[in-house]
């Protein structure tokens, strides 16, 4: 005869005693819900040794990025540099868009580390990003290849539009009325993606994605006659006080990975964010479950994203923070660590962009 199991022998033991039989089952049916709930918070995500992830396309793209945004000249001065260090210390994922105005100091920092022996260029993912002055389709090349220009690159890894409105095209890259009004721009962003796809079957770029999407935004293009390609990525703000619960749901449901910029909050930039608004690294809440880990409330924060399934960015110019922020794939919170962060979602936006409410492509009014 078979060895019985301690289930079955549980169950005979019961079987006498329907009050104590419903008692085993309502047991076993929270020991399954507990395993579920378990892998959806605590799994890893489907990294390989280099921390990757694979996109809908089948290229694959490292799980932690380094931001190069710079909002002022002596901030520029320092992106060089520190993009260096980041890659020094293990980054391989490089953030960056054309109206950043970092990629020759980016491009300067990866090129020397790929001469000192550090890297080689296909171990970088690079993603760079389209201007709303070029969502024109005739526009879209010329913006990528003046980024593969300043780079010094041949292709990029990744190429996304930076946000879903279109600026009047021109020289001037935030483009002023008379009024101090941004001049907007009406383009059919199916036009541009087609555009987008083009680059793609041209061998400039390996993957095509979006950025400030929302999810109508999201089945605009989805939706579109004769797709080739469909976005590999949202890059959205998003971080514990934002946690995009619902936009993420639905991108896990179409295989468009999300991807958090402001995943710490906020540097708090006076021209874009709003100075009343609460700092998330000094959330208690947050801090309390730092201390529990003996982790930064920072490494607390991006640790949350992956565990999510979110790619996330993470930008300073601190040697100490950018090598403290690398070792976000040391350990892991747990089931009851992540529901208590997912309750700090306020749906508080840190970059409303509220000079461009009025464009008619402005996605933040709906999901």
């Amino acid at each position: 005869m078979g060895s019985i199991s301690g289930v079955e022998q549980l169950t005979g033991a019961f079987a006498a005693d329907p009050a104590s039989s419903c008692w085993l089952i309502q047991q076993c049916c929270k020991i399954s819900a507990f395993r579920i709930e378990s892998r959806k918070y605590c799994k890893e995500m489907e990294f390989d040794k280099d921390h990757c992830i694979r996109m809908n396309d089948g290229n694959k793209i490292p799980a932690v990025g380094f931001g190069t945004y710079s909002p002022d000249a002596v901030q520029k001065s320092k992106c060089e540099e520190a993009t260096k260090v980041a890659i020094e210390v293990g980054f391989r994922h490089i953030d960056g868009a054309f109206v950043y105005g970092t990629e020759e100091e980016v491009g300067r920092a990866i090129h020397e580390k790929i001469a000192d022996g550090t890297v080689k260029r296909e171990d970088i993912f690079y993603t760079g990003k389209l201007g709303s002055t070029f969502h024109r389709p005739e526009l879209v090349r010329s913006c990528l290849e003046q980024s593969m220009k300043k780079l010094k690159f041949d292709y990029l890894d990744l190429f996304i539009i930076h946000t879903p409105m279109s600026l009047k095209p021109g020289p001037d890259l935030s483009p002023m009325d008379e009024n101090g009004k941004l001049i907007v721009d009406i383009v059919d962003l199916r036009q541009t993606w087609e555009a987008m796809e083009a680059c793609k079957d041209a061998g400039l770029v390996k993957s095509i994605g979006v950025s400030n999407f929302n999810r109508r935004q999201l089945e605009m293009i989805l939706n579109k006659p004769g797709l080739k390609y469909k976005p590999v990525l949202n890059q959205v703000e998003c971080h514990p006080y934002l946690n995009q619960s619902k936009l993420l749901a639905f991108c896990k449901s179409k295989d468009i990975l999300l991807e958090a910029y402001c995943a710490l909050g906020s540097q708090r930039d006076k021209m874009w964010i709003d100075q009343s608004t609460p700092v998330l690294l000094e959330d208690p809440v947050l801090g309390a479950i730092a201390k529990k880990y003996k982790r930064s409330p920072a490494l607390v924060a991006l640790r949350y994203q992956l565990q999510h399934g979110i790619v996330v960015l993470f930008k300073s110019f601190t040697r100490k923070r950018i090598e403290e922020n690398f070792q976000v794939f040391d350990f892991q919170l747990s089931e009851e660590d992540m529901k208590t962060i997912d309750g700090l979602n306020k749906n508080l936006r840190y970059l409303n962009l509220i000079q461009l409410v009025d464009h008619p492509q402005f996605p933040f009014k709906d999901e």
